[in-house]
């Protein structure tokens, strides 16, 4: 059995999001410095490195992060690999003949590749408005992509989140998924269980043991 851990290590000068603070950590207490035991502050954006997005991101009101549904975040998930340059089409969907029953789709794209640079890259592969639609009609309950962001840049009508969002559909940004090939894997996905938050880091793994 193979185990991925598909979760982008969280550390300062990490890439972010613009206007997005960055995490820090800070040493309070230090082991030999009137101290028994080494304790860290922790403080970053809810949005950095592998995280979700609850509904209450985009609608006011809605769900938080600690009220999401479990059933969402444990279960078998596919990975698709997108081998184009453009946003993640319906079409490019339906091209995927992706198995009946799938309810929890990642998608892995040239992304990948800027987890090698701390610079923010503007020109990552998202879904396109289309394709939101798409995955709400075909009762997908979570959807990642391995960038941090589900849909283009500074998109002005935020099409893609708001489908997905006002659906009920968790979206999980942020992913590392240069070592796992396409195909289903068993996934779970925790992330820290914030009240009142809008989104919040996620421990991620993939394994590929399915249920026979």
């Amino acid at each position: 059995m193979a185990i991925y851990d598909v979760t982008v290590t969280l550390r300062p000068g990490m890439p972010v999001y613009p206007g997005e603070p960055g995490p820090e950590i800070e040493y309070f207490k230090r082991i030999g410095q009137n101290s028994s035991a080494n304790v860290s502050k922790v403080s970053m954006g809810s949005h950095c490195g592998t995280h979700i997005d609850a509904p209450h991101h985009f609608i006011d009101g809605r769900a938080t992060v600690d009220a999401l549904p479990l059933d969402a975040l444990l279960g078998p998930a596919h990975v698709v690999e997108h081998a184009g340059e453009g946003h993640i089409t319906a079409a490019d969907l339906e091209a995927y003949g992706l198995p009946r029953g799938a309810r929890r789709l990642l998608a892995k794209t040239r992304n990948g590749r800027f987890w090698e640079d701390d610079d923010f890259h503007t020109d990552f592969i998202g879904f396109a408005p289309d394709a939101g639609r798409w995955l709400v009609e075909h009762g997908f309950v979570l959807v990642g992509i391995d960038y941090l962001s589900i849909e283009q840049f500074r998109s002005e009508k935020h099409e893609v989140h708001l489908a997905l969002l006002e659906a009920g559909v968790v979206i999980l940004e942020g992913l590392d998924l240069r070592q796992v090939p396409a195909g289903w894997y068993n996934m779970a996905c925790a992330p820290l269980k914030v009240a009142g938050a809008e989104g919040a880091p996620a421990r991620v793994f993939l394994w590929d043991e399915l249920p026979g």
